[in-house]
């Protein structure tokens, strides 16, 4: 796993990591999910969440730890949990820090599914989020059905937002969106300090992205604050 912070522009504080598979070469996300098939993707799955429990532990995170599920992998959200409670607990994690985030583009068949997985996770106290919003399958209709703690802005929409006309009225309808359901927004892909200011004019502080952190692998990176 690699981490990369999440930062509040606010207080200049990390208050999250997202935990992001790499191989065991160091190769990238994709090199490993290529390889991930029906018949994997459960055990798949639940190695990821015991693995970032665990080095979350080890390397004495606060904050949030932000693990990215397979809503295809879940079968029972109940029974899925079980393996990522008994790893907060050997190891010591709250599991009131855990968040659990879900690819908006992630094309999951049976929508309702998703929608019980989530609110299952948030009965239990998790911390619950999606991912890439704005660039997938789900949209406004999971939203609809299911009001997360945070929305994540696709880093497609954020590039170079601060000199768009289009993703600046996408993004503010995004942003309008998240005030109004009392949902967190939370810019990642956040390359410049010209795309940061714009969104900050405009309410946003919670950022992810290369212009405070590329991910390192089994670290916790430090912040480059603007």
């Amino acid at each position: 796993m690699a981490f990369q912070p999440i930062v509040d522009m606010r207080q200049r504080v990390v208050v999250a990591h997202e935990a992001l598979v790499r191989g065991t070469d160091g190769s990238g996300a994709f090199s490993v999910l290529e390889r991930v098939t029906a018949e994997n993707r459960y055990a798949f799955d639940q190695s990821c969440r015991v693995k970032a429990v665990e080095l979350a532990s080890r390397l004495g995170m606060q904050g949030l730890l932000n693990i990215n599920f397979l809503p295809n992998a879940v079968y029972q959200p109940e029974t899925c949990i079980r393996a990522t409670l008994m790893a907060a607990e050997r190891h010591g994690f709250p599991i009131e820090r855990i968040a659990f985030e879900v690819a908006e583009q992630e094309n999951v068949g049976d929508k309702a599914h998703l929608k019980n997985i989530l609110q299952s996770y948030h009965r239990q106290g998790f911390h619950t989020a999606i991912d890439d919003f704005g660039a997938g399958y789900a949209g406004l209709s999971l939203l609809a059905d299911f009001q997360p703690d945070t929305i994540k802005i696709d880093m497609g929409l954020v590039r170079g937002v601060d000199d768009d006309p289009v993703r600046q009225v996408i993004v503010q309808s995004i942003l309008g969106l998240c005030d109004s359901l009392g949902i967190q927004a939370l810019a990642e892909g956040v390359e410049t300090v010209a795309e940061m200011e714009w969104l900050m004019a405009r309410g946003t502080y919670l950022f992810q992205g290369y212009l405070f952190a590329k991910p390192e692998i089994e670290a916790l990176p430090a912040v480059r604050w603007p």
